[in-house]
Protein backbone atom coordinates (compact mmCIF):
# COMPACT_ATOMS: atom_id res chain seq x y z
CA UNK A 1 0.00 0.00 0.00
CA UNK A 2 2.36 2.52 -1.42
CA UNK A 3 1.76 6.06 -0.31
CA UNK A 4 1.33 8.08 -3.88
CA UNK A 5 2.39 11.60 -3.67
CA UNK A 6 0.38 12.60 -7.50
CA UNK A 7 -2.63 11.05 -5.58
CA UNK A 8 -2.83 13.51 -2.93
CA UNK A 9 -3.07 15.99 -5.43
CA UNK A 10 -5.81 14.83 -7.04
CA UNK A 11 -7.06 13.86 -3.64
CA UNK A 12 -7.07 17.69 -2.74
CA UNK A 13 -8.60 19.08 -5.57
CA UNK A 14 -11.18 17.03 -5.40
CA UNK A 15 -12.11 18.02 -2.08
CA UNK A 16 -11.31 15.02 -0.35
CA UNK A 17 -8.89 16.27 2.42
CA UNK A 18 -11.45 17.58 4.07
CA UNK A 19 -11.74 19.36 7.38
CA UNK A 20 -15.64 18.84 8.03
CA UNK A 21 -16.45 17.65 11.63
CA UNK A 22 -18.58 14.34 11.53
CA UNK A 23 -22.50 13.91 11.51
CA UNK A 24 -24.55 11.60 13.71
CA UNK A 25 -26.27 8.57 12.69
CA UNK A 26 -27.85 6.33 14.84
CA UNK A 27 -28.23 2.88 12.55
CA UNK A 28 -31.77 0.78 13.33
CA UNK A 29 -30.06 -2.28 12.17
CA UNK A 30 -27.36 -2.40 15.18
CA UNK A 31 -28.04 0.50 17.73
CA UNK A 32 -25.28 2.15 17.26
CA UNK A 33 -25.02 5.82 17.86
CA UNK A 34 -22.28 6.69 15.69
CA UNK A 35 -20.67 9.97 14.35
CA UNK A 36 -20.08 9.90 10.51
CA UNK A 37 -18.23 11.17 7.45
CA UNK A 38 -18.88 10.67 4.10
CA UNK A 39 -16.10 10.82 1.30
CA UNK A 40 -16.48 11.50 -2.01
CA UNK A 41 -14.50 9.02 -4.24
CA UNK A 42 -15.34 10.82 -7.29
CA UNK A 43 -16.11 14.43 -8.65
CA UNK A 44 -20.11 13.39 -9.14
CA UNK A 45 -21.87 11.58 -6.15
CA UNK A 46 -20.40 8.11 -5.08
CA UNK A 47 -19.10 8.15 -1.86
CA UNK A 48 -17.70 5.73 0.86
CA UNK A 49 -19.15 6.34 4.05
CA UNK A 50 -17.02 5.72 7.97
CA UNK A 51 -18.96 5.66 10.81
CA UNK A 52 -17.61 5.62 14.57
CA UNK A 53 -18.93 4.90 17.87
CA UNK A 54 -17.09 4.50 21.27
CA UNK A 55 -17.81 4.15 24.88
CA UNK A 56 -19.58 6.48 26.79
CA UNK A 57 -17.61 7.41 28.99
CA UNK A 58 -14.41 6.59 26.95
CA UNK A 59 -10.95 7.36 29.23
CA UNK A 60 -9.18 10.41 28.04
CA UNK A 61 -5.09 9.19 27.31
CA UNK A 62 -5.92 5.76 27.98
CA UNK A 63 -7.17 3.05 25.11
CA UNK A 64 -10.49 2.36 24.37
CA UNK A 65 -12.60 -0.14 22.18
CA UNK A 66 -14.05 1.45 19.03
CA UNK A 67 -16.40 0.20 16.44
CA UNK A 68 -16.18 1.09 12.89
CA UNK A 69 -19.04 0.78 9.97
CA UNK A 70 -18.20 1.24 6.36
CA UNK A 71 -20.60 1.75 3.72
CA UNK A 72 -19.05 1.38 0.71
CA UNK A 73 -20.33 1.46 -3.22
CA UNK A 74 -20.08 -2.54 -5.22
CA UNK A 75 -16.80 -0.37 -7.39
CA UNK A 76 -14.72 -0.41 -4.21
CA UNK A 77 -12.57 -3.82 -3.79
CA UNK A 78 -11.64 -2.80 -0.59
CA UNK A 79 -11.38 -0.24 1.73
CA UNK A 80 -9.23 0.96 4.66
CA UNK A 81 -8.73 3.73 7.99
CA UNK A 82 -6.04 4.65 8.76
CA UNK A 83 -6.61 5.14 12.85
CA UNK A 84 -3.49 7.38 13.14
CA UNK A 85 -4.08 9.25 9.91
CA UNK A 86 -1.28 8.06 7.67
CA UNK A 87 -0.32 4.84 5.89
CA UNK A 88 2.51 3.95 7.79
CA UNK A 89 3.21 3.28 11.74
CA UNK A 90 0.01 2.87 12.85
CA UNK A 91 -3.20 0.13 12.67
CA UNK A 92 -4.91 -0.39 9.42
CA UNK A 93 -8.38 -1.44 9.57
CA UNK A 94 -9.37 -3.02 5.96
CA UNK A 95 -12.52 -4.74 5.27
CA UNK A 96 -13.62 -6.18 1.70
CA UNK A 97 -16.88 -7.60 0.49
CA UNK A 98 -17.15 -11.64 0.56
CA UNK A 99 -20.34 -13.18 -0.39
CA UNK A 100 -23.62 -11.95 1.24
CA UNK A 101 -21.18 -10.37 4.60
CA UNK A 102 -17.56 -8.89 4.60
CA UNK A 103 -14.24 -9.45 5.42
CA UNK A 104 -12.05 -7.39 7.82
CA UNK A 105 -8.44 -7.12 8.54
CA UNK A 106 -6.05 -5.13 10.43
CA UNK A 107 -2.71 -4.44 9.79
CA UNK A 108 0.09 -1.89 9.65
CA UNK A 109 2.99 -1.23 7.38
CA UNK A 110 6.20 0.12 8.77
CA UNK A 111 7.06 1.94 5.07
CA UNK A 112 5.07 2.26 1.73
CA UNK A 113 4.88 -1.35 1.17
CA UNK A 114 1.93 -3.56 1.31
CA UNK A 115 1.00 -3.78 4.83
CA UNK A 116 1.10 -7.03 6.71
CA UNK A 117 -1.01 -9.00 9.66
CA UNK A 118 -0.68 -6.43 13.07
CA UNK A 119 -0.81 -8.08 16.27
CA UNK A 120 -1.34 -5.21 18.57
CA UNK A 121 -5.16 -5.19 17.87
CA UNK A 122 -7.81 -7.82 17.84
CA UNK A 123 -10.86 -7.15 15.51
CA UNK A 124 -14.72 -8.48 16.30
CA UNK A 125 -16.92 -9.01 13.01
CA UNK A 126 -20.84 -7.58 13.84
CA UNK A 127 -22.77 -9.77 11.56
CA UNK A 128 -25.54 -7.90 12.08
CA UNK A 129 -23.90 -4.63 10.68
CA UNK A 130 -22.06 -6.66 7.92
CA UNK A 131 -24.12 -6.82 4.23
CA UNK A 132 -23.83 -6.94 1.03
CA UNK A 133 -26.75 -5.90 -1.44
CA UNK A 134 -27.22 -4.82 -5.77
CA UNK A 135 -25.16 -1.28 -4.82
CA UNK A 136 -23.25 -1.43 -1.58
CA UNK A 137 -21.61 -3.61 0.51
CA UNK A 138 -20.95 -2.49 4.81
CA UNK A 139 -18.75 -4.04 7.33
CA UNK A 140 -19.06 -3.57 11.24
CA UNK A 141 -16.45 -4.28 13.26
CA UNK A 142 -15.35 -4.08 16.75
CA UNK A 143 -11.28 -3.14 17.41
CA UNK A 144 -9.20 -3.32 20.25
CA UNK A 145 -5.85 -1.47 19.91
CA UNK A 146 -6.88 0.81 17.28
CA UNK A 147 -7.19 4.31 19.43
CA UNK A 148 -3.99 3.96 21.50
CA UNK A 149 -0.78 2.42 19.58
CA UNK A 150 3.24 2.83 19.26
CA UNK A 151 4.04 5.20 16.28
CA UNK A 152 7.77 4.59 15.74
CA UNK A 153 10.38 3.72 18.64
CA UNK A 154 8.77 4.22 22.00
CA UNK A 155 6.34 7.00 20.84
CA UNK A 156 2.82 5.96 22.11
CA UNK A 157 -0.32 7.77 20.17
CA UNK A 158 -3.78 7.98 21.79
CA UNK A 159 -7.02 8.84 20.38
CA UNK A 160 -8.91 12.07 22.05
CA UNK A 161 -12.75 10.96 22.85
CA UNK A 162 -13.53 13.89 23.42
CA UNK A 163 -12.50 15.71 20.48
CA UNK A 164 -11.46 15.67 16.76
CA UNK A 165 -9.07 13.03 15.75
CA UNK A 166 -7.26 13.43 12.28
CA UNK A 167 -7.95 9.66 10.09
CA UNK A 168 -7.17 8.45 6.97
CA UNK A 169 -8.62 6.52 4.46
CA UNK A 170 -7.67 4.33 1.11
CA UNK A 171 -9.47 2.48 -1.05
CA UNK A 172 -8.93 0.08 -4.53
CA UNK A 173 -11.08 -0.83 -7.44
CA UNK A 174 -9.63 -4.42 -7.23
CA UNK A 175 -10.76 -6.86 -5.15
CA UNK A 176 -8.34 -9.04 -2.81
CA UNK A 177 -7.20 -12.18 -4.77
CA UNK A 178 -8.46 -14.79 -1.66
CA UNK A 179 -11.64 -12.68 -0.50
CA UNK A 180 -12.52 -15.33 2.11
CA UNK A 181 -9.27 -14.71 3.74
CA UNK A 182 -8.51 -12.13 6.00
CA UNK A 183 -5.08 -12.74 4.92
CA UNK A 184 -5.76 -12.12 1.59
CA UNK A 185 -2.87 -10.39 -0.15
CA UNK A 186 -4.65 -6.87 -1.44
CA UNK A 187 -3.78 -4.72 -4.34
CA UNK A 188 -1.99 -1.04 -3.84
CA UNK A 189 -4.79 1.61 -3.51
CA UNK A 190 -6.37 4.01 -6.29
CA UNK A 191 -7.21 6.72 -3.75
CA UNK A 192 -6.52 7.93 -0.45
CA UNK A 193 -7.57 10.68 1.57
CA UNK A 194 -7.65 11.87 5.06
CA UNK A 195 -10.26 14.20 7.05
CA UNK A 196 -10.91 14.84 11.06
CA UNK A 197 -13.22 13.21 12.80
CA UNK A 198 -15.30 14.44 15.58
CA UNK A 199 -15.52 11.25 18.32
CA UNK A 200 -17.37 13.66 20.69
CA UNK A 201 -20.83 12.36 19.23
CA UNK A 202 -19.56 9.23 18.51
CA UNK A 203 -20.44 7.95 22.45
CA UNK A 204 -22.81 4.94 23.38
CA UNK A 205 -23.62 4.18 27.16
CA UNK A 206 -24.39 0.92 26.07
CA UNK A 207 -21.64 -0.14 24.25
CA UNK A 208 -20.65 -3.60 25.10
CA UNK A 209 -24.39 -4.61 25.31
CA UNK A 210 -24.44 -3.35 21.89
CA UNK A 211 -21.54 -5.13 20.93
CA UNK A 212 -23.03 -8.60 21.86
CA UNK A 213 -26.11 -7.75 20.60
CA UNK A 214 -24.64 -8.06 17.07
CA UNK A 215 -22.49 -10.42 17.63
Amino acid sequence: MRWNFSLACVAALLGLASEASADVFRDPDTGFTFSQYNAQITTGTTAITFRVAIPSPAPSGQPFDVVLQVVAPVSAGWVGVAWGGSMTNNPLLIGWANGASAVTSVRRATSHVAPTAYTGATLQLLKKGSKVNGTHWQFTAKCTGCTQFTTTGTTTKSLNPSGSNRLAFAYAKTKPSQPASDSSPINVHDLFAYWDHDFSSAGNAEFQDLVDRNL
